[in-house]
């Protein structure tokens, strides 16, 4: 009985992108159609798991700050998130009309600075989401690199609200189409190869080479303390989130009971 409810379950997550798909697109014309030709042609490129990405100066440091402020699995989970992100732009005409795959790639590859937890790292802060202290960071970084000041403040500002929105689904897919391909690349990397065949036409053997060259062990027991020590650390920037499940469940002295924002109404409001 299990395994029949997971799958349905899975057939529902399914049938939830194709709709939001197709009431939501990320530009107009089609939304899937015979690969062609790729936007790509405007940078160089280079191989990374079978898949010919981006390569700028400017992306090649993204993925170096990244490893700098990374464990060994939170890296592998940002690289897999470029790249599912890239092999959607791959199998999408229309998304290869559209994407700026530099905004793709230096959001994808920054998009969890936020769980630095080297001692005293100067991009986490102590009070705010660390998907925030991640976007903070990484305009930082843009406005600090060489190439990153060619750029103009609107496409800092896209690399900006794809990282402080990457979590939360209910705006990042109703916002500008980088920052919801982005969203929905590292969405990918918490499902499996049938959803991104199945919902965005990425052949499950693509996806599977990701999987290969970044391999995903040891990443649900990284997330799960990666979540126990931002509850612990900062709890006033997990009540009320979809954190805070972990601050019930697993810090001590955790009181999200009293700061629940239907008490403040309650006790704040006539």
């Amino acid at each position: 009985m299990l395994p029949r409810l997971m799958t349905l379950g899975r057939l529902t997550l399914i049938a939830f992108y194709l709709q939001l798909a197709a009431c939501h697109p990320l530009s107009s014309g089609p939304r899937y159609e015979p690969r062609g030709g790729t936007t790509s042609h405007r940078y160089p490129t280079r191989q990374l798991a079978g898949i010919a990405v981006i390569d700028t100066p400017l992306v090649r440091s993204a993925q170096a700050f990244a490893l700098e402020h990374s464990s060994p699995t939170t890296y592998n989970h940002v690289m897999r998130s470029w790249l599912f992100g890239a092999l959607m732009v791959k199998n999408n005409v229309t998304l290869q009309r559209t994407i700026d795959l530099e905004i793709q790639a230096v959001s994808a590859l920054l998009h969890d600075l936020g769980w630095d937890q080297t001692p005293s790292s100067p991009i986490i802060s102590l009070d705010r989401r660390f998907e925030v202290d991640g976007a903070i960071a990484a305009r930082a970084f843009l406005h600090d690199h060489p190439h990153g000041k060619t750029w103009n403040e609107q496409r800092v500002q896209l690399v900006w609200d794809a990282i402080a929105l990457h979590t939360e689904r209910a705006f990042s897919y109703f916002k500008e189409p980088a920052v919801r391909l982005v969203s929905q690349g590292i969405g990918l990397d918490f499902e499996t190869a049938e959803v991104a065949e199945a919902a965005f036409g990425i052949p499950a053997a693509e996806y599977q080479a990701v999987v290969a060259e970044f391999p995903k062990e040891g990443f649900k027991q990284a997330l799960n303390e990666t979540f126990v020590w931002l509850c612990g650390e900062k709890p006033g920037s997990t009540y009320n989130t979809w954190m805070q499940p972990w601050g019930d469940r697993y810090v001590e002295g955790y009181n999200s009971s009293a700061n629940l924002r239907i008490g403040s109404i309650d006790r704040n409001l006539p």
